[in-house]
C-alpha cells in the first residue's frame, strides 16, 4: 500500500497542509484559514480527477464567493436580519466577510486556525486545526468564548471531518455548524449526474430562504414530489436550495446522500452523523454556475438560534463541547 505523507503549502499568501499519496494518484489541500478543504484529488476510472469544486484563485477566496467548502460555525446558513435573542440579551451579527450584506454560514470560516498535529499512517492520514479565536468582543454579536477543532481524516478513497466547539467561558453559547463543500463528478456539470437524499420531509422557506415559523416549516416529501430524491433522480433542469430533513441512516447510524455519474458510475457518499442535509445547484454562483453541487451537511436548520423550539439544541453549556462528525466518500465502479 502506498504511503501518505503531509507537507505544507500555501495559496497564494494563505498556508496550506497537503496530504498526498502520489501512487494512488491522491492529493488534499487544506487552507488553515477557516480549516477550509481547497482541493480533493483522487483516481477514478484510472485517472486523477478533482472532485470538489473549491476556491481557483486567491482573490475568490478573499471574496468568501460560493463558500467554497467553507466550515459553518458558529451557525449555519442564515441568521434573520442578524439578530437573534440569547440568555435574555438582543445580539446583532455583523457579515463576516468584506463586501457581503447577509448574515450567513457563521465567521470561522475567517478565521486562522494553528495546525496542532499532522500525522501519516500506510493507510491514511489526520490533520488537526485548533482556534481559540472566538472571544468576547472579537465578533459583532457573539460575546462568547469558544475553542475550536477542527480534524481531517484522509483515507485513500475518503475525507472525514469532526468538528468540535468547547464552551471556555462562564456563559451558555449558541453553537451549530456544518460544512458547505461542492462536490463534482463530470465535466459536463451536474444534468446529468443523479442524486439521492435519505429523507423524510423538506424544510419549507419564505423568499429569503429562512424557514417558516412553527411547524409551517416542514413537508412531508410526498407534498413536494418537484424535490424528492428519496430514490435516485437525475438533478437536470431541477433548481435545489433545499434542506432536507428526518434523514434516514444504516446500521452504522450514519444517513448517506449519494451523487452518481451514470457515465462511469462513480458516485459520492456524503456522510454525517445526524442534522439536516442542504443540497444547492448552484444557480447563485459567480463562477462555473451549475457545474458542480453543494451538499451541504448541517447540524441543525437555517435561523435556528432564533427558533423557540431548537433552543435547547443550539445551547452549548460553560465547560461542555460538542462535536459533529461528516465526510465524504467515493465510489469507483471500474
Amino acid at each position: 500500500m502506498a504511503e501518505f505523507g503531509v507537507t505544507a503549502g500555501s495559496f497564494g499568501q494563505r498556508e496550506t497542509v497537503e496530504i498526498f499519496n502520489e501512487e494512488a494518484g491522491q492529493r488534499v489541500v487544506i487552507a488553515t484559514q477557516g480549516a477550509t478543504l481547497l482541493q480533493w484529488q483522487n483516481r477514478v476510472s484510472g485517472r486523477r480527477r478533482d472532485l470538489i469544486d473549491g476556491y481557483a484563485t486567491p482573490e475568490e477566496f478573499n471574496a468568501q464567493a460560493g463558500v467554497r467548502s467553507g466550515i459553518m460555525a458558529p451557525f449555519s446558513n442564515r441568521v434573520r436580519y442578524g439578530r437573534y435573542e440569547f440568555g435574555g440579551r438582543q445580539h446583532q451579527l455583523a457579515p463576516a466577510a468584506p463586501g457581503e450584506d447577509l448574515v450567513f454560514h457563521g465567521f470561522l470560516r475567517m478565521i486562522d486556525l494553528a495546525v496542532v498535529d499532522a500525522s501519516t499512517t500506510a493507510g491514511g492520514a489526520t490533520v488537526v486545526l485548533e482556534t481559540k479565536a472566538i472571544r468576547p468582543g472579537a465578533f459583532d454579536g457573539y460575546p462568547f468564548a469558544i475553542d475550536v477543532q477542527v480534524v481531517f481524516d484522509v483515507g485513500p478513497l475518503g475525507i472525514g471531518l469532526h468538528i468540535t466547539a468547547e464552551n471556555v467561558g462562564d456563559e451558555t453559547a449558541p453553537w451549530a455548524c456544518g460544512w458547505h463543500p461542492y462536490f463534482r463528478l463530470s465535466s459536463a456539470g451536474i444534468e446529468d449526474l443523479e442524486l439521492q437524499v435519505p429523507a423524510r420531509t423538506v424544510v419549507r422557506t419564505d423568499a429569503g430562504l429562512l424557514p417558516l415559523d412553527g411547524s409551517a416549516a416542514w413537508a412531508q416529501l410526498d407534498e413536494l414530489p418537484e424535490l424528492d430524491h428519496r430514490t435516485p433522480r437525475p438533478i437536470r433542469g431541477r433548481e435545489l436550495d433545499t434542506a432536507y430533513a428526518g434523514l434516514l441512516v444504516g446500521v452504522d447510524r450514519l444517513s448517506r446522500t449519494t451523487v452518481t455519474n451514470p457515465a462511469d458510475g462513480a458516485a459520492l457518499n456524503v456522510w454525517q452523523q445526524r442534522g439536516l442535509m442542504h443540497a444547492y445547484t448552484g444557480e447563485g454562483l459567480q463562477r462555473a454556475r451549475r457545474k458542480s453541487i453543494a451538499l451541504e451537511p448541517i447540524e441543525m436548520m437555517t435561523n435556528a438560534f432564533n427558533r423557540p423550539e431548537a433552543a435547547a439544541e443550539v445551547s452549548l453549556p460553560p465547560g461542555a463541547s460538542r462535536s459533529f462528525k461528516c465526510g465524504v466518500d467515493l465510489i469507483d465502479a471500474r
